[in-house]
């Protein structure tokens, strides 16, 4: 059975019990992530899962937010991995091959200095070994891709298709992902404005995680509402794709006692389908399994 995991679903301010994004599908014994926000490497130990799993990450887009503990996990995933994990394969937009060369290239990377001492020095190669690494010691290694709309990546069971997400062009690139499996299909909007590219993405899926920074009569007339979502724009996105579940997430602005509850009536009103309101480190309840809206 798939399984869906939420190891960040705040934002670039950190609260107590949120901050970031990131999202992990688990895929019969594949394990796929989606974005590597503030803290993502160690809150997926926390879930019982380890960076060595991860063979595949897609970001959708390169705000901090969705992408600062990257270097965090590709160090840890090779160095735990002791050379005996593939290579990680890092797909998304515009800059994700800029951003894996400046941190792993061994002139101008930023974290160069670290892995040049891992990969000589004596202290490092006995830990290596010791964990069943066998000499000589190889860099660490990533088959990093700047991908835009259409098919980005095939696995065992599943395949990921991006569309066109609109958030903060002409700075950044964005990418929404839907991800096909035998036992459903599930979308990730990553942070971006009601667009029909996403939308038509959506279109039929089992699950879809949607950006949801506010409630809108709280906010009339704001960026906020130009540039990504709110309850208005996650309800339009779940009731015209034909969603049959609504995962609301980027939403640390209304994660407090009434102003959750008022979110997810809001969205209610105009989307008749499953709703769950994301919370940091849970597992998403099957769309196939009743559930209490909070």
């Amino acid at each position: 059975m798939n399984r869906l995991f939420i190891l960040g679903s705040g934002a670039p301010q950190p609260a107590n019990d949120r901050f970031g994004s990131s999202y992990v599908l688990k895929v019969g014994d594949e394990h796929l992530m989606f974005d590597c926000g503030p803290g993502t490497t160690y809150k997926l130990f926390k879930m019982g899962m380890t960076a060595m799993q991860i063979d595949h990450l897609f970001f959708t887009h390169h705000h901090f937010d969705h992408d600062v503990d990257y270097p965090c996990l590709v160090l840890t995933r090779w160095d735990s991995g002791a050379g005996k994990i593939k290579d990680l394969n890092a797909f998304g937009p515009r800059l994700t091959e800029r951003l894996t060369k400046r941190i792993l290239d061994e002139h101008t990377g930023a974290f160069a200095h670290d892995w040049i001492a891992r990969v000589n020095h004596p202290l490092s190669l006995g830990a290596y070994t010791f964990r069943g690494g066998v000499l000589p010691r190889r860099p660490p290694a990533v088959n990093a891709k700047d991908v835009g709309p259409g098919a980005v990546a095939k696995g065992k069971s599943w395949e990921v298709i991006a569309a066109p997400a609109v958030h903060v062009q002409p700075y950044l690139d964005s990418l929404a992902y839907r991800v096909n499996t035998d036992e459903g299909s599930y979308v990730f909007t990553g942070d971006t404005a009601i667009c029909d590219s996403v939308i038509n993405l959506a279109r039929g899926a089992d699950v879809v995680f949607c950006n949801t920074t506010c409630i809108d009569e709280d906010y009339p007339g704001t960026p906020d509402l130009i540039y990504m979502m709110g309850t208005d724009g996650a309800s339009r996105i779940g009731r015209e794709s034909g969603a049959k579940q609504l995962v609301i997430v980027h939403n640390r602005r209304i994660a407090s006692p009434g102003l959750m509850e008022r979110a997810i009536g809001e969205i209610a009103k105009q989307y008749d389908g499953q709703i769950v309101f994301g919370a940091e480190m849970m597992e998403v309840p099957p769309f196939n399994r009743p559930i209490a809206r909070q």
